[in-house]
């Protein structure tokens, strides 16, 4: 169980721009009173599973825990909403650590972009044209070239995301490894991906770019027109989310590879 201090008292919330969610803050503001982000022990999100990422993204530096709950479409990542006894829940709550990934893109120009993706990387064509790449993994080429849609990268928190809908591995949190998948693989046909050790360095170059251009997209961060991605885990930038005791983020990955 997390317990940052001897007992949270000092909430922080923040909320997307869903009316529920604007009047889910207003109304635990309310009642449990409410500090600035710099003064909270925990921040506590309101919405569906992308404003939960835009949370932890302005999160990055502060390190704070974020305890999330559902005001929006989708909520995987976020604890069901009640007003009642938020500050027990809190308290009793289990933690995840997440490691984002580190993408830095050179597009046609050779400029560099840099950002950070707690989901997943993605490579995605641009045009009605067959993206064509070229995988490397620590230096060496494992994949001449592959013939798609595009290809992502994906950390264990993002296994469950778009990796999942193209097919990719639910990863557990304590894997230690990333899910390489294919989006829309053309050729080779059979090829469905890799596992690769959390400590790889990816290399995605892209062939033919004036022909068949490729954007790279770090969750909502996108580049277009690149020429090659390289990705790796920031091990040294921790990311903290609570859930309520017996819905872990860890039961839940493993939860979902038994839904049907």
């Amino acid at each position: 169980m997390f317990k940052p201090e001897p007992f949270v008292t000092r909430l922080a919330f923040t909320a997307s721009e869903r009316p529920e969610a604007q009047e889910a803050k207003a109304a635990l503001a309310a009642r449990y009173g409410e500090v600035s982000p710099e003064e909270a022990q925990v921040i506590v999100a309101l919405g569906g599973d992308g404003f939960m990422l835009e949370t932890l993204h302005a999160n990055l530096q502060g390190g704070k825990p974020i305890y999330g709950m559902n005001r929006g479409s989708v909520g995987f990542l976020m604890n069901e909403y009640s007003e009642e006894a938020l500050l027990e829940r809190i308290n009793a709550a289990e933690r995840a650590v997440i490691h984002p990934l580190s993408m830095v893109a050179i597009d046609i120009r050779r400029g560099q972009h840099r950002a950070l993706a707690i989901n997943e990387v993605s490579m995605l064509r641009q045009t009605r044209q067959t993206a064509k790449l070229r995988i490397s993994i620590d230096g060496k080429v494992r994949l001449g070239e592959l013939s798609c849609d595009g290809a992502l990268v994906a950390t264990p928190a993002g296994s469950t995301a778009y990796n999942l809908s193209a097919h990719g591995p639910i990863i557990p949190l304590d894997a230690k490894v990333l899910a390489l998948t294919p989006i829309s693989a053309f050729r080779p046909r059979r090829w469905r991906g890799a596992l690769l050790p959390h400590t790889a360095r990816v290399t995605i170059e892209v062939l033919e770019a004036d022909k068949r251009p490729v954007s790279a997209v770090a969750d909502n961060f996108e580049v277009r027109d690149v020429l090659e991605v390289h990705i790796s885990e920031s091990r040294d930038i921790s990311l903290y989310m609570l859930f309520d005791a017996g819905r872990s983020l860890e039961e839940r990955v493993l939860a979902e590879q038994f839904s049907v």
